[in-house]
């Protein structure tokens, strides 16, 4: 798709309909992760063992996450504005969203995501599979070669953590979780201050 027939799509829809439609492919995501897990899994067991709790980790993801945010706020300065450009489409959503709704997006975005591409595709496909398949999932960011090289490192980064913990997921939610909210919270208050 082209960046201008992003742009299009992007004006020619509300806030509220570009959420709906995040939210319904949030809810397909999901279906997909839990029948894929189901399927694959041997044991049902292998699912709840995803979602250990180990603080050393959790705090590796928020960390992580801290770094890639910090990274992404210090290139939005130096690098020209177009590099960021995605057709106005997260602008639109996070426009004057406020922190609780952002939050509450970020969780559901991090949780889907991260079951569908960590649990149920890293945990039985591979690294490279996951990570792939993740940045392609992200197909708006094609016509973008900087957010498309963003969200390609960022999933690897992901997928290592996911590796290096031991496959837990609950340490690669909390990153993404960090990662989307805390910039999410930066457009919508950018929104606020740009009226």
């Amino acid at each position: 798709m082209k960046k201008n027939r992003q742009a299009e799509i992007a004006k020619s829809l509300t806030g509220k309909e570009l959420i709906f439609h995040l939210l319904l492919t949030q809810a397909f995501i999901i279906l997909l992760a839990v029948i894929l897990i189901w399927i694959l899994s041997s044991h049902i067991s292998n699912f709840f063992n995803l979602f250990i709790w180990d603080t050393i980790w959790i705090v590796a993801g928020v960390v992580s996450a801290l770094v890639v945010v910090s990274i992404d706020l210090l290139l939005m300065k130096k690098v020209p504005p177009e590099y960021y450009d995605d057709g106005g489409i997260n602008e639109k959503i996070f426009s004057k969203m406020s922190a609780w709704k952002v939050a509450l997006l970020s969780i559901l975005i991090a949780f889907a995501e991260e079951l569908l591409f960590r649990g149920a595709i890293q945990t039985h496909f591979g690294f490279w599979a996951a990570s792939i398949i993740f940045a392609l999932v992200h197909f708006r960011y094609l016509t973008n070669w900087y957010l498309f090289l963003n969200v390609c490192l960022l999933s690897i980064w992901i997928g290592l953590l996911y590796e290096w913990s031991g496959q837990q997921i609950l340490p690669v939610i909390f990153m993404h979780f960090t990662i989307d909210f805390l910039l999410g919270i930066k457009m919508s208050r950018n929104s606020v201050h740009n009226d």
